[in-house]
């Protein structure tokens, strides 16, 4: 199994959440969308709302794993300018602010096509320099990222990876060996999207992906109301939040407004998360 040689920012709050009893909240918005300097404000009140871990979308030109919500995002921040070199410069501004966010878990979500042209060795040092926690790429599979893997663990980065409802009980076996941090299981087939409800056999997929790792599982892909987080209690590890943050940027007036909106939303996904955690403890 790939692992960083020490204890990373995600394992850390992922062993503290655990230990607490708590489900994490995994907060993703795109990087640059509408600005660098708005994402910076972004993360701050997301970090000071009580996200556990945000992730940084390194917007991309041909985002095929995206809906429609999330393709828009890359779409304005690549108009506005952001490079991968802007989103790296975002780390380490956040990194130095004087906030919670300084120190929330960050990992970089993207596509692979970026990290290539970079260098994965050039991109690992990068990153590991500016104060990322780890990188997840949605287009890389393990039997093509051994060099990656190698690369990051020894910048002391986690390699996240997806799993899928689709995938066999051998690939899942497969995708938990390479995976550090966490594992990110997909709820649904097909791409990114704000959903009404969770899929029926959820929870059997968790099981089922319990069975091949003691990771910490954080679950994604549809989740945009609180009720879907109480759900997730006692079952999963975190939820992943995407498309319902990034529409609450799309539609705000302002980056104060979008800010305050963001913040509102992870304060009622945090609550539904120690309620739906708090009516397990208590059920017969």
């Amino acid at each position: 199994m790939t692992a960083p040689a020490a204890t990373t920012r995600i394992a850390q709050r992922f062993a503290a959440l655990r230990a607490a009893g708590e489900l994490g909240i995994v907060a993703y918005i795109t990087a640059g969308d509408p600005s660098l300097d708005a994402t910076l404000k972004f993360v701050v009140a997301l970090a000071g709302a009580g996200t556990d871990a945000i992730e940084l979308g390194i917007p991309f030109s041909d985002p095929l794993a995206d809906g429609p919500t999330i393709q828009r995002a890359s779409e304005r921040a690549l108009k506005a300018g952001t490079t991968l070199a802007g989103v790296l410069d975002l780390v380490r501004r956040i990194r130095r602010s004087n906030s919670a966010a300084s120190d929330v878990p960050l990992i970089l979500f993207g596509y692979y096509n970026p990290i290539f042209q970079m260098g994965v060795e050039k991109f690992a040092a990068a990153v590991s320099q500016v104060g990322a926690d780890g990188v997840l790429v949605t287009d890389l599979t393990p039997e093509e990222s051994l060099d990656y893997r190698r690369v990051l663990a020894a910048n002391n980065l986690d390699t996240v990876f997806l799993a899928a409802p689709t995938s066999t009980d051998e690939r899942l076996k497969t995708i938990a060996g390479v995976t550090s941090g966490f594992l990110y299981l997909i709820s649904r087939t097909g791409v990114t999207g704000a959903k009404d409800s969770l899929p029926d056999d959820l929870p059997s997929l968790i099981r089922r992906v319990r069975a091949h790792t003691n990771l910490p599982l954080a679950v994604g892909f549809g989740i945009s109301q609180p009720g879907h987080v109480s759900v997730l209690g006692g079952l999963a590890d975190a939820a992943v939040i995407g498309s319902s943050l990034v529409s609450e940027i799309e539609k705000a007036e302002s980056v104060e407004a979008a800010a305050s909106a963001l913040a509102a939303r992870i304060r009622s996904f945090k609550q539904a998360a120690k309620q739906g955690m708090s009516r397990r403890e208590v059920a017969p």
